[in-house]
């Protein structure tokens, strides 16, 4: 079998690879439209936005899985192991630690609540322009990186094919806003379910078979050692190194926990879950999926390495960018069993669909609770409100289309993609941070925090952009030596080096006369600047850096213009920190360190179940948000009639700045 370097030709689709590409997004349509026409008769908020809430916690754990770990780790992990180090691999570490706080500390918060929107909770601790401020940045997080997943996939099918790359962006954009606005969450969960399951089949197949062709594991890693892309032991705390052990652990939890703990569209995930119980299952077997498609990429980073050692696909132009390396992949060592390649970029894109219509019905949640409804129609119909939802999910759905040309012109779609979550959304876990650890955080620390935390991060985010820190970054030596250059008429390049020392003009000269041997890896030298060490900031710190700034900002402001006063908060808005962490101290040093927090009085019984949209009377359906909004969720029930229980009645005092959420009596 001939490969890509050696022909200098990408093998072509088939006949058959079309069909089941064709077939793949057809039935994972035909699955929203299913439950399109089955819930009909259920126009309800409810349903369309929560699934009904009476989901199985498995769906709910894959479409976890698939949100925000679909394309973008698909094409962005393989490619990280060929052009750097193994050191990656310490993210699962991370994963271990954000899926046990979300699961434990930040999920419970949101349920027992009873939230559709998380940022209701911002309202709760501290005002309504908190909550507002807190879902519009949200929103703009969301479309910028659908515009990332939708950008990836079609990138991936114009590499493979030849595709034109806007014909399948625009295509891929209007088939995805057309079907979101079609179905609701539980369509959203059914099909990203089905999509997981073609991922995980794409992925096996190409680890196996890519394996083989390079002579097995062993030899792989063989050739992988032998590059010097094996490395354990960076443990350096400089915060500009781009990946250390302490970078990828620790960042790569403050950067995950912003998506699995307090992200809109995994809260609502959660929700959708019949009881916390059944949400917490949910994240964890969320867990081994995680890690599997981790570990499995990195694998296949190894083969994908091993194939193409002695000839680099970008030096020799076969392709122009690192995130086409997998498809080159795919199409050189699958392309010849007519199928696969289809099913493979088929799975591309059921995961870019499943993310961004989870994304769009994760925006039309926020837009309607927080903003319309909030402020300007309290009184909407459900039947209304459904309508309203389908024509927020076009209406973004089109906006995020035009910012895929902004995605094109990030870079590497996996580090955009993270680096966007720690500029945005690392702000926005900074403000739930400073609400739920912090009692004595107000209203203005709030603002303040939020505010300075995001034009601190996009400071550096743009800074970084701006100086092209990324090119300042060494990667791995690359080989050109094996590639076919008789069949193109551009000359072997000339030899650079790993040290730059060694570019002098005599040996450039010597190189010159012998291009076959070579190792080559391009850094460009940056002539500094006063804030150039900030913006070499790595990427995975940025979301932890964020925390830091929201917090203190948030504190400092809050304790010069009256501090909080943690005995009158409600405590089910608090996390006892220490109590997580260290429940083996005894009770009078544990004290103390609630702070005067009155965790005691959360009951934890009946709060921790859902009403389901079946357990709505037809005549009540329209008032389903309002009665769970009003009512206190320490006891559990629902008054039907839009009133509380008698004796246990939630208010909210109208002090927006303080934003206190008063109770008649303890939960």
């Amino acid at each position: 079998m001939a490969y890509s370097f050696e022909t200098k030709q990408l093998a072509p689709f088939a006949v058959l690879d079309y069909v089941l590409f064709g077939l793949m997004l057809a039935f994972s349509a035909f699955i929203g439209i299913f439950y399109a026409i089955k819930d009909r008769n259920r126009q309800n908020t409810k349903e369309f936005l929560l699934a009904g809430g009476n989901m199985n916690p498995i769906p709910v754990a894959l479409s976890i899985l698939a949100s925000f770990m679909s394309a973008i780790t698909l094409l962005g992990t393989p490619a990280e192991m060929y052009n750097f180090t193994t050191m990656y691999w310490y993210i699962g570490l991370g994963y271990l630690l954000v899926v046990a706080t979300a699961a434990h500390w930040f999920i419970p918060i949101f349920y027992r609540l009873r939230v559709t929107s998380a940022y209701e909770y911002l309202e709760h601790r501290f005002s309504k322009g908190v909550r507002t401020a807190g879902s519009l940045t949200f929103c703009t997080q969301m479309i910028l990186y659908m515009a990332i997943v939708l950008y990836a996939p079609s990138l991936a099918l114009n590499a493979v094919t030849g595709f034109p790359l806007w014909y399948a962006i625009i295509s891929v954009g209007i088939v995805c806003t057309f079907y979101t606005a079609l179905g609701g969450l539980k369509a959203v969960l059914w099909t990203d379910t089905f999509q997981v399951m073609v991922m995980f089949a794409g992925l096996f197949a190409i680890a196996i078979k890519g394996m083989a062709d390079v002579g097995g594991l062993k030899e792989a890693w063989g050739h992988f050692s032998d590059s010097g892309r094996v490395d354990w032991d960076d443990f350096s705390v400089d915060p500009k190194i781009r990946h250390s052990a302490w970078s990828l652990v620790i960042g790569g939890w403050f950067t995950w926990v912003a998506i699995y703990g307090t992200n809109q569209a995994q809260i609502q995930r959660a929700c959708s879950c019949s009881s916390l119980k059944e949400a917490q299952v949910a994240m964890w077997i969320n867990f081994p999926g995680l890690c599997l498609i981790l570990y499995i990429g990195c694998f296949i980073g190894v083969a994908l390495f091993s194939l193409y050692r002695h000839c680099d696909p970008i030096k020799f132009e076969l392709i122009t960018a690192s995130d086409q390396l997998l498809p080159l992949f795919v199409m050189d060592v699958l392309g010849n069993v007519h199928g696969v390649p289809g099913l493979f970029v088929a799975s591309l894109f059921s995961g870019a669909l499943s993310t961004i219509s989870s994304g769009l019905n994760s925006i039309a949640a926020c837009i309607l609770q927080d903003v319309i409804r909030a402020y300007f129609v309290k009184e909407m119909t459900e039947t209304r409100a459904t309508q309203v939802s389908r024509i927020l999910a076009v209406i973004f759905g089109i906006i995020c289309l035009g910012l895929t040309y902004v995605a094109s012109k990030l870079g590497g779609v996996l580090q955009a993609a993270l680096s966007l979550f720690g500029m945005i959304g690392g702000p926005l876990l900074g403000v739930f941070v400073l609400g739920m650890f912090f009692p004595w955080a107000n209203t203005a620390g709030a603002y303040a925090g939020l505010s300075i935390g995001l034009i601190f991060m996009f400071w550096i985010g743009i800074g970084a952009y701006v100086t092209e820190v990324s090119k300042t970054i060494p990667k791995a030596p690359v080989d050109i030596s094996g590639c076919n250059w008789n069949l193109t008429t551009t000359a072997a390049p000339i030899i650079t080096t790993l040290n730059a020392s060694m570019s002098t003009p005599s040996t450039v000269a010597a190189m010159a006369t012998n291009a076959t041997t070579v190792a080559i890896t391009t850094t460009t030298e940056h002539d500094g600047g006063v804030f150039f060490p900030l913006y070499s900031l790595s990427y995975l710190w940025y979301s932890a850096t964020a925390v830091a700034v929201v917090v203190g900002v948030g504190l400092i402001v809050s304790f010069f213009t009256g501090p909080r006063k943690p005995s009158e908060l409600d405590p089910r808005l608090q996390i006892p920190l220490f109590d997580k962490i260290c429940p083996f101290l005894p009770e009078k040093i544990l004290k103390p360190l609630r702070f005067g927090v009155r965790y005691e009085d959360i009951k934890h019984d009946e709060s921790e179940f859902r009403h389901t949209a079946e357990d709505v009377k037809e005549k009540d359906v329209d008032t389903f948000f309002e009665i769970e909004l009003h009512t206190s969720p320490g006891d559990g029930k629902t008054a039907l009639n839009g009133v509380a229980n008698p004796g246990c009645e939630s208010t909210m005092n109208g002090d927006a700045t303080a934003g206190k959420y008063q109770h008649s009596t303890h939960m």
